[in-house]
């Protein structure tokens, strides 16, 4: 079984990083480390009360709401988690969304929260990265950020719609980013219409 480390960030659009760790925890081991503010984020934007007095408390919550038990909590300060340590092997890390303070970090070495660290031992081991920054319009310092971790190899992902797939709703939007930044990790699923597919 692969493994991944996913994280979500306090910035709006928690609900694709959701949505990943969804699609993501059928086939794989999933290590998800989710900021402070992103739990009141998610609370508002979905519904999902995954807050808890105890890691293990989350943990229990996400496997609940993914309905999987593939699932592994690790509290944002917590660094001595396994995906603290580049000798933790994993296929690779995802952060959707990912929000501007958190893509400044990566982009600077600054392991200021586990989200972060891990992001920075996923570059330093050569694995797969990928970032889902969610701002928009992007200022120079957030492109030259962006730009900065491209050329080390990290994907950058924006979650931007495509209408292609003929969206009947919003989940079916949200179905197609997350379908994307999957493809974009070479994960296999069927969440989303490809073109060309009656699906």
């Amino acid at each position: 079984m692969k493994r991944y480390v996913l994280g979500i960030t306090g910035a709006t659009g928690p609900v694709i990083g959701l949505r990943v760790l969804k699609g993501l925890s059928r086939t794989a081991e999933v290590h998800v480390i989710i900021s402070r503010q992103s739990f009141s984020i998610i609370l508002e934007e979905t519904g999902a009360g995954l807050s808890g007095e105890t890691a293990a408390e989350v943990e229990k919550r996400l496997r609940k709401f993914a309905g999987s038990k593939n699932i592994y909590y690790h509290d944002e300060g917590d660094f001595e988690a396994p995906v603290a340590s580049g000798s933790f092997r994993t296929d690779g890390m995802f952060v959707v969304p990912c929000s501007m303070k958190s893509l400044s970090g990566i982009a600077n070495g600054y392991a200021n929260s586990l989200i972060e660290r891990a992001a920075d031992v996923t570059i330093k081991e050569g694995r797969a990265l990928l970032l889902a920054p969610r701002e928009m319009p992007f200022s120079a310092i957030h492109l030259e950020n962006m730009l900065k971790l491209a050329r080390l190899g990290v994907k950058i992902a924006p979650p931007v719609m495509g209408f292609y797939h003929g969206p009947k709703n919003l989940d079916d939007m949200v179905d197609f980013v997350a379908g994307k930044i999957l493809d974009a990790m070479g994960v296999e699923h069927e969440i989303y219409k490809r073109w060309g597919t009656k699906k």
